[in-house]
């Protein structure tokens, strides 16, 4: 078990979120970057969809009750055990009473605490996720706070732990991430295409766990950009009648009644779950093909790790 001392701006349990439910009216939610929690797991031999605690900004300090295998990835972080300086992407070993304190962020803006097992708390609709806004999934359906007390999982046998590590991932203040046009692309004319392939958008302050809210210079689109509601995913790119994008990141709504000029390719939305305001965004446009064998490149490589 792990007890809570301080929790942080916004820590919450996920796995890799919910599927095959947005029929029924929910969104998938999980994590917001699903690569650096895959490497966290990783790292302590679990299933890449174990229970993770995600962390927005400001991490936990948190108490380990017994000895357990825990691993740190995601964002740079100022972390610490016991006092002593210690890095993500690399498995520890906690023995009974020690502190792990994770505060700012140096790079990037999330990372994820995996232990060996796994956080044990109750599925909702076949995930650990925490719903936010139905106060469901995760730890009672809410974000931590000081005095929680979170019970691990039976973990597998783990040998040579020195040698489980990776270099840590580096973020920096201008991303680029690859999208496929559609399914709403036909409304802009090819300036405005030209124009959103082009530009470098600024991420502004409205960003949090259901989308990025984009500055630059507006699109117009052939016509109004309102439609019919039909169905969001993760990685969506509306464009508002103001003509700026927002990107609808993993608790965005179920379906919006803006039109979707593209969609962020899965390998890289890892990238938008770490940019902060004031970073820089420009988009690349790629085609079905060429986004398949990126996840298929990606899951290959999660897949051959330790």
């Amino acid at each position: 078990m792990i007890e809570i001392i301080s929790a942080g701006m916004l820590s919450t349990v996920q796995d890799l979120g919910r599927f095959k439910v947005m029929k029924n009216g929910f969104t998938q939610s999980g994590v917001m970057d699903a690569y650096s929690t895959k490497i966290a797991n990783k790292l302590c031999k679990n299933d890449v969809n174990a229970p993770v605690i995600e962390m927005t900004m400001l991490g936990i300090t948190a108490k380990f009750k017994g000895e357990h295998i825990f691993a740190i990835s995601g964002g740079i972080f100022d972390i610490s055990l016991n006092g002593n300086l210690i890095r993500t992407n690399k498995a520890y070993v906690a023995k009974d009473g020690d502190v792990l304190s994770i505060k700012g962020a140096k790079q990037g803006l999330r990372c994820y605490l995996a232990v060996a097992g796994g956080f044990d708390v109750p599925l909702f609709m076949g995930s650990a996720s925490t719903n936010l806004k139905i106060n469901v999934g995760g730890f009672n359906g809410r974000k931590l706070k000081a005095g929680d007390i979170l019970k691990i999982g039976k973990a597998d046998k783990i040998k040579n732990i020195e040698k489980r590590e990776l270099p840590e991932n580096t973020y920096n203040n201008t991303v680029r991430v690859r999208v496929v046009l559609g399914p709403q692309d036909d409304m802009f004319s090819e300036n405005d295409l030209m124009l959103f392939s082009k530009q470098q958008y600024t991420v502004t302050s409205d960003l949090d766990r259901m989308g990025i809210r984009l500055w630059g210079i507006a699109l117009r689109g052939k016509e109004k950009l309102e439609i019919i509601s039909d169905a969001i995913t993760f990685g969506s790119i509306q464009i508002t009648n103001s003509g700026m994008p927002i990107i609808l990141m993993a608790d965005h709504q179920t379906t919006g009644g803006y039109a979707k000029i593209a969609t962020v390719i899965s390998a890289d939305l890892p990238k938008l779950a770490q940019v902060k305001p004031n970073d820089k965004i420009s988009f690349e446009i790629i085609d079905i093909d060429t986004a398949e064998k990126a996840a298929i490149k990606q899951k290959k490589f999660i897949d051959k790790l330790f």
